[in-house]
């Protein structure tokens, strides 16, 4: 494995790329990581939440105005080369926009498999990073169809046989999935206690099952966590910067909190698997850098 170390995020939407993992993007960027985003649509059916932006000009052009954030997140997160995988934003299950012939979710799943392959085959990732199989109460059709495509097209990326139009051949090392950690929620909600101020973290949060003993890997991010921050406020439709949830704890608190991004292995030719004794890996690159070429 001669290729300089990349890493390859794949997101359903404009916004996604800012809360899951953009502390992460930030700190291998800075590495001289090559960090590649896909973004698989538009992100066309997102809600205003920001009252300031809920403007008619706003509304009549909704896609080119989040292509524009997108844009301006992917520059503050790090992230160097940006993919439109080219499908419509699906809405959510049972609404019309679930139906339209050019959403996500009604494209062909073939066609959406050959499109990530040639970007994995053209952009040569060690490390691919996508959502669970398992995504709790968010059933987003794109979500869910991010987590569909993405195992199909890393094995089909690798396969010589396959659509040799496509690109090389290229085998992604290792597959993980983003998790937002009940020791992350927790640490939050009571950082809001701390400060007696009233916690967006109600009982529906600690509800969920538990499933932080599946992270096999913690990324430390201390001093990349205002990527999450400035990712998500270059999102000025899809983000009220009065939001609590996001930015109702004072910067200063919110940046040294948890400094630690979480993920799952979910797949690994054999580099930097975890220890059988369940020690954390703390890269994403663990078991690859040594085989990679320098950035």
């Amino acid at each position: 494995m001669d290729a300089p170390l990349c890493l390859l995020s794949i997101h359903a939407h404009p916004d996604d790329e800012a809360s899951k993992g953009a502390s992460t993007v930030a700190k291998y960027h800075a590495e001289g990581v090559h960090t590649v985003l896909v973004c698989c649509t538009g992100g066309e059916e997102g809600d205003i939440l920001n009252p300031a932006m809920d403007r008619d000009e706003v509304r009549d052009n909704l896609g080119q105005v989040r292509m524009d954030e997108l844009a301006a997140a992917a520059e503050v997160i790090g992230y160097e080369t940006v993919h439109m995988l080219g499908y419509r934003d699906s809405g959510m299950a049972e609404s019309d926009s679930n139906g339209h012939p050019e959403c996500f979710a009604m494209a062909p799943l073939d066609e959406a498999v050959d499109r990530l392959v040639a970007i994995i085959r053209a952009e040569r990732p060690q490390v691919v990073v996508t959502y669970p199989d398992d995504q709790g109460t968010y059933q987003h059709p794109d979500h869910l169809r991010v987590h569909d495509i993405t195992h199909p097209a890393v094995d089909a990326a690798a396969d010589a046989g396959h659509r040799p139009d496509l690109g090389e051949p290229w085998q992604v090392a290792k597959v993980y999935y983003s998790s937002w950690s009940r020791a992350r929620l927790e640490a939050r909600h009571q950082a809001f206690l701390d400060l007696g101020l009233e916690s967006p973290y109600d009982d529906r949060w600690f509800s969920r099952p538990d499933q932080d003993d599946s992270i096999t890997t913690k990324v430390p991010v201390e001093g990349f966590t205002d990527a999450r921050r400035n990712g998500l406020l270059a999102h000025a439709t899809q983000i009220d910067p009065e939001s609590t949830f996001w930015f109702g704890l004072p910067p200063e608190v919110d940046r040294t909190l948890y400094t630690v991004d979480d993920y799952r292995l979910a797949f690994s030719t054999g580099a930097g698997t975890t220890t059988s004794d369940g020690e954390i890996e703390t890269d994403l690159f663990a078991g690859i850098r040594s085989e990679a070429a320098a950035p």
